[in-house]
């Protein structure tokens, strides 16, 4: 009596489904800290301000300012603590998004494509805006800012963006299987970041045998690679922008990987452990 009919859909109709549920759960996620989306934005941006301005007197302080690259000084603070602010952001996002057995995978269209790409855009759409909001008030407040090569500047932020994305989508998937292991492992990461990152100096001036301490990290060699497109005097020479893709691609691989194995074993009594 009742015959169920089987609805065929072309590709580009699963795209656009697929575009349309991203969309509407990555507006889910931006307004998630707080129900106006401005507002959720303007948190970022005086979160990123106070952080930004928390180095600059403890570099003004402690005299780090000779360190720095000659040109305007808080470019060169934005260069390395928003690129890192945004690295970070967005593995955190990535990782806390909605898992196998979270209850918005009960909904037919949702599934954890969407709730990683979701959170991955959240956190691209956020930190751009927070960026450019930034940018505006140094330009117009304290000084005009000028980027030697904005293509490229913009290039290396969407690559840390998408390095954020990768490890996030590896610390999602291990998540569910260590908990408490992940996220102390998360937390050390992020607190090696602090220094190894090299946000608080260049690398050019660093002696030869302090660069294998820092150059395995891909973010790293992102910010050095950021300030050689920010800076006309400043030719990077020590650091890639290959390194950090070929890197993120792997860990890509990896994390998919992961992720698809363990939405395959998914279990519900997975959320009591957490």
């Amino acid at each position: 009596m009742f015959v169920s009919s089987r609805k065929t859909r072309s590709m580009v109709g699963l795209i656009f489904n697929f575009c349309e549920v991203t969309f509407h759960a990555t507006a889910r996620k931006v307004r998630k800290t707080h129900g106006n989306a401005i507002l959720a934005i303007a948190l970022s941006v005086v979160q990123s301000l106070l952080f930004i301005a928390a180095f600059y007197f403890m570099f003004s302080i402690l005299g780090g300012r000779g360190m720095a690259i000659r040109g305007n000084y808080l470019l060169y603070l934005m260069s390395g603590i928003f690129i890192y602010l945004t690295h970070i952001q967005t593995l955190r996002q990535v990782m806390m998004a909605d898992g196998p057995t979270s209850d918005m995978m009960q909904h037919a269209p949702m599934n954890t494509l969407v709730s990683i790409a979701s959170a991955g855009l959240a956190s691209l759409y956020t930190q751009f805006v927070s960026l450019l909001c930034i940018l505006l008030l140094i330009h117009t407040l304290i000084e005009p800012v000028e980027i030697h090569y904005w293509p490229g500047a913009l290039g290396m932020f969407l690559l840390v963006w998408f390095s954020g994305v990768v490890l996030g989508i590896i610390f999602m998937a291990l998540k569910s299987w260590f908990p408490e292991f992940i996220n102390i492992l998360s937390m050390v990461y992020i607190r090696a970041n602090m220094i190894f990152s090299g946000k608080m100096f260049v690398a050019n001036m660093m002696p030869a045998m302090m660069l294998p301490v820092f150059t395995w990290n891909p973010l790293f060699h992102i910010i050095d690679q950021m300030r050689g497109h920010v800076f006309v005097n400043y030719v990077p020479h020590n650091t890639s922008a290959d390194y950090p893709l070929y890197m993120s691609l792997v860990f890509l691989l990896i994390g998919m990987m992961l992720e698809h194995y363990t939405r395959l074993h998914a279990s519900a009594s997975w959320n009591a452990k957490r």
